[in-house]
């Protein structure tokens, strides 16, 4: 089947991180169907016709998912923005099937994407399946516009697919009660695995943890929990990737506790990075409010590597006696008594064991086997 996503958030040339987990989603379905990418890259200065779009310029960065990218000009009045930005998604959507990728099914990636998706598919008459990942909705921070677009993009769809019965949950409290299918997230098992480890007794434990630095990440009770933990041990340090709005306070905290010598922040990272860390940590720490899934969580996995999560959401689906441990969140004593006990315990943990159970879940082969099966069922069905 020929499959077109249609999304606003996806890697670039100038932003390789960006929504990572979207291109991830791509690959593993192309395991098993054709599938096209369009990703808008919204407003561009300097174009000379109203819309454009074009190949994207890295094809490494794609890794042989056809991936178009799309630019409309700035609107002269800010009441015509979202006006422009339909349109060139409508006419986006046919010039990619004009191009010879007419799609058997779209795929809209967040539902802020959907309407003028939804409306091309109608007018050629093929299902539409949108995923969901926005933490907004079990934070109830959506405003009035995004729960329209919202209401309209899910009771559109043909399916809404989310990483999560947790995300499912969220959405249904806003009495939006589409017909739902629950897949996780990628975690390339190629990139992350684990590591060749002969004895390593002695050594320094190495904790990782990854995400952006902003208030719901946690990582302020994370610092505390370190300096509660370092009054009682000093074999570890604490690795941080990651950047936001949030690094500098972070930053501040940590020397403030005394704690540069055992925390390091080390910025952003691109994906073999992180895994070159993930395979050389020991531990994983998630110290999340709120999460719809942890993509940093499944790659840990992937990698061998236990982890320590509060029941931010997500991971409380899959994180399991045998692969690490719960704790509760926005508590810096959970997340200290959680690291104690498992820096106490790491022997207990198999990486080969906790690879192949990421592998059977996360793995590439795995999602793209399930999206291929959903849109079969839908290409059927609307036939």
């Amino acid at each position: 089947m020929k499959v077109l996503f249609v999304t606003n958030w996806y890697p670039s040339t100038a932003q390789p991180t960006k929504a990572v987990w979207v291109r991830e989603q791509a690959k593993a379905a192309a395991l098993f169907d054709e599938i096209a990418v369009l990703h808008s890259l919204g407003a561009q200065p300097g174009l000379e016709s109203l819309f454009e779009i074009g190949n994207h310029p890295d094809q490494d960065l794609d890794d042989g998912v056809t991936t178009w990218q799309l630019k409309h000009r700035a609107s002269p009045a800010p009441k015509l923005d979202y006006f422009i930005y339909f349109s060139s998604v409508l006419w986006g959507c046919r010039e990619v099937a004009r191009r010879g990728s007419r799609p058997d099914l779209i795929h809209v990636q967040v539902y802020d994407a959907a309407a003028p998706a939804i409306l091309f598919a109608r007018l050629i008459g093929i299902p539409v399946v949108v995923s969901e990942h926005f933490s907004s909705f079990p934070r109830k921070m959506l405003g009035p516009l995004d729960l329209v677009k919202a209401r309209i993009a899910f009771r559109a769809a043909n399916v809404v697919v989310t990483p999560s019965h947790f995300l499912k949950r969220a959405i249904q409290t806003y009495n939006l009660r589409p017909r739902f299918e629950v897949i996780a997230n990628v975690a390339d098992a190629v990139l992350f695995h684990p590591a060749e480890r002969g004895d390593r007794s002695g050594e320094t434990i190495r904790l990782l943890t990854v995400g952006q630095l902003n208030p719901n990440k946690g990582i302020c009770y994370l610092l505390r929990a370190i300096s509660m933990l370092a009054c009682r041990r000093k074999d570890f340090r604490l690795d941080i990737i990651g950047d936001g709005p949030s690094r500098t306070a972070y930053q501040q905290l940590a020397g403030d506790l005394n704690l540069d010598h055992l925390v390091t922040f080390h910025g952003s990272k691109d994906i073999e990075e992180v895994a070159k860390f993930m395979r050389e940590a020991d531990l994983f720490v998630l110290p999340s409010l709120v999460e719809t899934f942890s993509v940093p969580v499944a790659e840990a996995l992937s990698s061998g590597v236990p982890v320590l999560s509060t029941r931010c959401g997500g991971p409380e689906e899959f994180i399991v006696e045998d692969t690490g441990m719960l704790v509760a969140p926005s508590d810096a004593n959970a997340l200290f008594r959680g690291l104690d006990w498992m820096l106490e315990n790491l022997d207990r943990y198999s990486p080969g064991l906790i690879a192949a159970y990421a592998r059977e879940r996360f793995s590439r082969q795995s999602v793209g086997y399930r999206l291929h099966q959903l849109y079969q069922s839908l290409v059927t069905d609307s036939g």
